[in-house]
């Protein structure tokens, strides 16, 4: 719990923040946060706006937040530089469906960016979402035409996103989930090495826990593919993608794990997640072709508009990376 005269001063930000808000016509306000405080009086200074988020890496605030009516959103990347953690916190948002692009809001965060100082607020910023700064969002995935719960599809996703901008170990890797319809994809597909999910307890596999992503992000390192259900258990790892021949129209430069993708989305129900290693971008395959696009660093999400076009026939795809990547 920040101190009271600590609180003091953070209310005295969030004051000047109503002013700004106002001035720029602002209806949201977004707030970094890693200590308790009085919820209450946040919560009845922030009905003043349309939308009051609180953005933390503390499961204790944003539980306790959440718990008092307050929007909040938990932050699962490491503290990091202040900027590059206020994108993270509006993507989170708008991911939420919290915010929506194009919406005005102000900011307060601490330009820190440590864990010992994000809780001293410094910093009063205010600033437009535009489509740049925009984010796969719960609508995009509702437009996939599948039976994968949506909540399945978000995790995976954003899983494959922090694969995509973090790396391993400092350096970049590529990788792929296919999910749903698994048992189709396990017959079209084939051991490519170790499996290391095999014989684990479905609770040890599951996605939906954050402990288990972690892991996963570990294991990504390894050639093949992730096979998950439709419920978000990992059902195999290490796997190679061995479907009939299929013939797949692509963007020029995607190298073989993303006609692979390509391949068993095309011919089986199931949705195609590939990260590229060369740029870290995560695309999305349904019925053999790109349905969404996601870039590391920014995560936005856009629709496949008029890409050069190349034919290619597909037979027994690998999942290894070709460079170069467009």
């Amino acid at each position: 719990m920040l101190p009271a005269k600590d609180q003091k001063n953070f209310f005295a930000f969030v004051d000047a923040a109503l002013k700004l808000a106002k001035a720029t016509e602002s209806e949201a306000m977004l707030i970094l946060l890693e200590r308790q405080l009085n919820w209450d009086r946040l919560r009845k200074k922030g009905s003043k706006l349309d939308v009051l988020v609180v953005a933390t890496h503390s499961e204790q605030v944003h539980q306790s937040a959440t718990e008092a009516d307050v929007k909040s959103v938990l932050l699962e990347s490491p503290i990091i530089d202040p900027r590059d953690q206020l994108a993270q916190a509006v993507l989170a948002s708008v991911a939420e469906a919290h915010m929506k692009s194009g919406s005005k809001l102000v900011a307060l965060y601490n330009s820190g960016g440590d864990a010992e100082g994000g809780d001293v607020i410094d910093t009063i910023t205010a600033f437009s979402l535009t489509e740049k700064l925009g984010r796969l969002t719960a609508r995009d995935l509702r437009q996939l035409k599948t039976t994968v719960p949506l909540e399945t599809l978000k995790v995976v996703v954003d899983l494959a996103v922090a694969i995509g901008r973090e790396g391993r170990e400092g350096k970049p890797i590529g990788t792929m989930f296919v999910v749903g319809d698994h048992r189709k994809v396990l017959e079209q597909s084939r051991p490519g090495g170790y499996d290391s999910v095999k014989g684990y307890p479905r609770k040890d596999r599951s996605l939906h826990d954050r402990k288990n992503r972690e892991g996963i992000k570990e294991v990504a390192q390894l050639d093949g593919m992730f096979v998950v259900s439709s419920d978000g258990t990992v059902e195999a790892s290490a796997r190679i993608i061995d479907t009939p021949s299929v013939e797949i129209t692509m963007t020029k430069g995607l190298g073989s794990r993303h006609f692979a993708g390509a391949a068993i989305s095309k011919n089986t129900k199931a949705i195609a997640v590939v990260v590229s290693q060369s740029s870290g971008t995560v695309r999305i395959f349904q019925d053999g072709e790109v349905v969404l696009r996601i870039e590391p660093l920014q995560r936005t999400a856009m629709k496949w508009k008029q890409p050069v076009q190349t034919s290619q026939t597909v037979a027994q795809p690998t999942p290894a990376e070709t460079p170069p990547e467009v």
